[in-house]
């Protein structure tokens, strides 16, 4: 059951709702060049700042009743807000570890499989368009210095969004240890599924996925190649937090038949023998017929010289 937020919690989250969009409304008329008073220009960064203060002292009456860090900020903002926030906190700090050559989430014993070469190339080339697409816009907004600083702040953003994604998708793959299977989209899906409640898994490469309740397609560059049926469905929240429980995980790895072959034998699922294959030296003793186990073959009589031909 949620719980109840008290009267001050529920006044300083209905000034947020009002002031800050109020606050994004001033600069965008500022930016445009529309003339504002300054009394409400000093009226709404004094609201604005009021509010932070504000939010602050929460927080810190919340942390000494005991409520955790999460807790206390989620009784505050609302949850979307702090989803949208912590996904691009992550994918800025996914550029960092991805210069770094470190992932995220891999422990000792775990096994890590990559997923983002197939979309690399695409990712690369949406970073060089919107790269051009900055220094054409510089160039036609040369006259325009405030609308010039705007759109360039603008489009370097969504160069690093671009490159963000893709260093998303490197340094968080998907992990396989003993807590379960855990998938990986960039730095919006993070699905552990336990592994008792897998049921069957497949190499199985798609290009097309329709919408289905109940399903979730993890697709990179546009295709899947690992099929997961679960046994008992599992929560996959949305960006915003809605839940969305799902028994049908299809994903993409750069080797999904090893990402396969390695959660069957981490589920213990018996594999049955190639055709092909001869049986080993153990079991062929083993089809010995009952009445001649443990019995040892004597050696038989060499046979004896044949005698002269007879005569005519």
């Amino acid at each position: 059951m949620p719980r109840r937020r008290g009267p001050g919690v529920r006044l300083l989250r209905g000034a947020g709702y009002a002031v800050l969009p109020a606050e994004l409304v001033l600069a965008v008329c500022l930016v445009a060049g529309v003339r504002i008073p300054e009394p409400a220009v000093l009226a709404a960064e004094t609201a604005t700042l009021l509010l932070l203060a504000a939010g602050a002292w929460g927080f810190v009456r919340l942390r000494r009743r005991g409520v955790a860090r999460r807790d206390a900020l989620i009784e505050l903002v609302p949850e979307p807000v702090l989803r949208l926030a912590g996904h691009e906190l992550r994918l800025l700090t996914s550029l960092g570890l991805w210069v770094a050559r470190r992932r995220v989430g891999v422990r000792a014993g775990d096994t890590p499989f990559p997923h983002a070469r197939d979309q690399a190339a695409l990712m690369y080339g949406f970073a060089f368009v919107c790269l051009v697409e900055t220094v054409g816009m510089s160039y036609l907004l040369a006259g325009l210095p405030v609308v010039h600083a705007v759109v360039l702040v603008l489009d370097v953003y969504t160069v690093l969004f671009v490159l963000g994604l893709h260093a998303a998708s490197v340094t968080r793959p998907h992990v396989l240890g003993p807590d379960g299977l855990r998938l990986r989209q960039a730095a919006h899906v993070d699905l552990l599924v336990p592994l008792e409640r897998i049921a069957a898994v497949r190499h199985e490469l798609r290009f097309s996925h329709e919408k289905a309740e109940g399903e979730l397609d993890l697709a990179v560059g546009s295709q899947t190649s690992l099929t997961v049926e679960l046994r008992e469905p599992v929560d996959a929240p949305r960006l915003l937090g809605r839940p969305r429980p799902v028994r049908i995980v299809r994903c993409h790895a750069d080797d999904a038949r090893a990402l396969a072959g390695a959660l069957a034998e981490a589920r213990d699922a018996p594999t049955a023998p190639d055709e092909d294959t001869p049986a080993p030296a153990e079991e062929a003793a083993d089809r010995v017929p009952a009445g001649r186990a443990g019995a040892t073959p004597a050696r038989t009589a060499p046979s004896p010289l044949p005698g002269p031909p007879a005569s005519a």
